[in-house]
């Protein structure tokens, strides 16, 4: 695939199913994630693949902070939080593992893991995958932080699902760049 076509044609794919990425194809993804500008060389990533029953292990922690949140939730409401991590073959917690009272500073810090995220959705792309980055108030849920083991000091920036798109590509929205570009010149 032609870089600039990987860059302009990527998109995020929300249905995603089997098989999941081969082994080979997620060690390029990995590889790639090690490729993100990194101030310092401080490698401040982390990731938490999660496939197979640990996928049910992930929708286990969604719902136990549910239930943290809120006692009398509903069954349904459990469920979904259940069912979350299921819509693709695999998951992916991104955590930026920030060195505190470093000199490369913190926010530097989680934008390196953030651009380590954003490389594995593009080498999924250029792989034929689907891939979607998803946040939400999991990712900031601190019984879910606690389930996996984050340290106060980490951030997870979110969890990519990856998978085989379900449907085909839709056509996005052209953007002009004039409407978020500010020149300023002279």
């Amino acid at each position: 695939m032609d870089a600039m076509a990987l860059l302009l044609d990527r998109q995020s794919h929300g249905g995603l199913e089997a098989p999941a990425p081969t082994a080979e194809q997620m060690e390029l993804i990995y590889r790639a994630a090690l490729r993100a500008p990194d101030h310092g060389e401080l490698r401040p990533w982390r990731f938490i693949e999660y496939s197979g029953a640990g996928r049910e292990t992930l929708g286990s922690m969604f719902a136990r902070a549910e239930q943290e949140d809120n006692p009398e939730v509903s069954d349904r409401t459990l469920e979904k939080a259940r069912a979350k991590p299921l819509r693709a073959p695999v998951v992916i917690a991104v955590v930026a593992s920030v060195t505190p009272n470093h000199k490369v500073p913190r926010i530097e810090q989680i934008i390196s893991a953030g651009c380590a995220a954003h490389a594995m959705l593009y080498a999924a792309h250029a792989q034929g995958l689907g891939a979607m980055w998803r946040t939400g108030g999991f990712a900031h849920h601190q019984g879910v932080r606690r389930a996996m083991g984050l340290e106060p000091h980490d951030e997870l920036v979110g969890f990519l699902y990856l998978g085989h798109c379900a449907q085909g590509d839709r056509t996005p929205k052209p953007l002009d760049p004039r409407d978020f570009v500010e020149r300023i010149d002279g």
